[in-house]
């Protein structure tokens, strides 16, 4: 499950844990708040309890979203020039 909401700044995706089957332990929910130019998650550490949040760069994103696609290596993507 999650839940969707369009902030000022910011689009924030929280993402609920509702398990596979009744053998797997639940997850804290994971919010993405995604902003012009970076994308933060952020998600409460169970051992900790206390919040972790990860910046990625738009750039990282991009590669995160193309590494999803592609078997185990190393890659580099190429940066098209924007026409205008």
């Amino acid at each position: 499950m999650f839940t969707i909401e369009h902030d000022f700044d910011a689009t924030v995706i929280t993402l609920v844990d509702e398990g596979d089957d009744s053998t797997s332990p639940l997850q804290e929910d994971v919010v993405i708040e995604a902003f012009e130019d970076c994308v933060v998650i952020r998600q409460v550490d169970q051992m900790t309890d206390e919040p972790v949040a990860i910046t990625l760069s738009m750039a990282q994103l991009q590669d995160l979203a193309a590494a999803l696609d592609l078997p185990e290596g190393s890659y580099r993507i190429e940066k098209r020039p924007v026409q205008g």
